[in-house]
């Protein structure tokens, strides 16, 4: 689908670039150079770095008086947790607004039930469900720069919910999608890499990354992207750019040329790579429950059990066990949700029948992702043989059509990714 032309444009900055006065002085500067060029402009934006924090243990801190329950604070789907997150937000998209309207410019703050953001009353991990566009557009077309608080929305009974951690990405492609126009995402990083340049310096920026693409590195631990953002973008078929928000326009007032990375449909990327990054996710736990019966619902148990839990499970491997009739059955699951899980199974152990349960988290998970997967032979050649090479060994594999995932001792982890990034000669990128 090709969006229809358009002078629109959707901004986000993040906490980082809204850290302190000056930094929002410099993302004023580069709005004003979007608006200079002709660009109608809506921004989004994140809480000053650190704020949320402040703001959660302010919610953690107003637990009830008696002193039995002090440390009882409010719990996160509580709808005046939302009224105290949100308002980080708000403190920012005042200040850029002001500081907009100092440099001569046509700028107003916008809160979330004002355009409004509609969401589900899920509070503390609210969905959007519809943004109406229609009076923020005309807004825009009338000259104004709307400045919106990113991560909060409304219920449709008008009370404020927030998104979840990274959700200021959700909130500015949702814009974008009402707007029908690009989403340009400024961040600490000057666009998507070939892997993270703290472990590999022979890291590449990369100019196009299809979503799909960019959807597993998101969820396999490049932290660029929010994943429900590009869940988003790639239903709305939002183009959305990574850029830097510690560029300066230039003395034209223009800013630089080709910057960033375009997150866009596999088919505007004329040459697919078989391989596009290695990512590292260090998030990881493996549980082991040892002499499973082998009956066949069992690990039809198992996953039900941990399923209703809302605990996410990754990989499974399911081996022979030394005892007869057992086998042992092997699942990763985020550090967060592994404490659970174990408690979940031990638990439940007469009734899903094992002898042992075992919780490794020195473990991480190393994973290849290209569309050009799906039309050639010998990735996972590749990768075993570079591994292989470097003597690491691996525990456990996931696959999809782009992507394949390996779970290694956490000590091999940047090894591994310096292997493979060489293996797939992504240094030449």
């Amino acid at each position: 689908m090709t969006r229809p032309a358009t002078t629109r444009l959707v901004m986000k900055f993040g906490g980082t670039s809204m850290g302190d006065l000056e930094r929002i002085r410099r993302a004023a500067r580069i709005v004003a150079a979007e608006a200079a060029g002709g660009k109608k402009i809506a921004v989004v934006v994140s809480a000053m770095a650190g704020k949320t924090n402040e703001l959660v243990a302010w919610t953690d801190g107003a637990g009830r008086p008696a002193p039995s329950l002090a440390s009882q604070g409010i719990e996160m789907s509580d709808d005046e947790y939302d009224v105290v997150v949100a308002s980080g937000e708000q403190v920012t998209s005042g200040l850029l607004a002001l500081t907009l309207r100092n440099m001569g410019l046509n700028a107003r703050s916008w809160m979330g039930w004002q355009i409004p953001i509609l969401t589900d009353d899920a509070h503390g991990r609210a969905r959007i469900e519809d943004v109406p566009g229609e009076v923020l557009g005309a807004a825009l077309d009338k000259g104004e720069i709307a400045v919106v608080p990113g991560f909060q929305g409304v219920t449709r009974d008008g009370r404020i919910t927030t998104l979840g951690r990274g959700g200021s990405d959700t909130s500015a492609v949702a814009v974008a999608a009402a707007l029908e126009c690009a989403c340009d995402i400024y961040t600490d990083v000057d666009g998507v890499y070939t892997t993270d340049p703290r472990i590999e310096s022979r890291a590449r920026r990369l100019e196009k990354v299809s979503y799909e693409e960019m959807l597993e590195m998101a969820s396999l631990g490049a932290k660029v992207l929010q994943t429900r953002s590009v869940e988003l973008a790639m239903a709305k078929q939002v183009p959305v750019r990574v850029l830097s928000s510690f560029i300066e326009p230039d003395e034209n007032g223009r800013l630089p040329a080709n910057a960033g990375t375009l997150i866009c449909d596999e088919e505007e990327i004329v040459e697919k790579r078989i391989v596009s990054g290695v990512t590292m996710s260090r998030d990881e736990a493996r549980i082991t429950l040892l002499g499973l019966s082998d009956r066949v619902e069992a690990p039809a148990d198992v996953f039900t059990r941990l399923a209703e839990a809302n605990v996410n499970v990754d990989m499974i491997v399911q081996s022979q066990a030394r005892s007869e009739g057992a086998v042992n059955l092997t699942f990763t699951t985020g550090r967060r949700d592994a404490q659970r899980a174990a408690e979940l199974m031990r638990g439940a152990q007469g009734e899903i029948g094992f002898e042992e349960l075992r919780v490794d988290e020195d473990v991480a998970k190393v994973s290849v992702v290209g569309v050009g997967m799906r039309s050639h032979a010998g990735v996972a050649q590749t990768m075993f043989r570079a591994l292989a090479d470097k003597g690491v060994k691996f525990q456990a594999i996931s696959t999809s059509e782009i992507k394949i995932s390996v779970l290694i001792d956490a000590a091999y982890a940047e090894l591994a990714v310096r292997a493979l990034h060489s293996a797939y000669g992504l240094e030449a990128v």
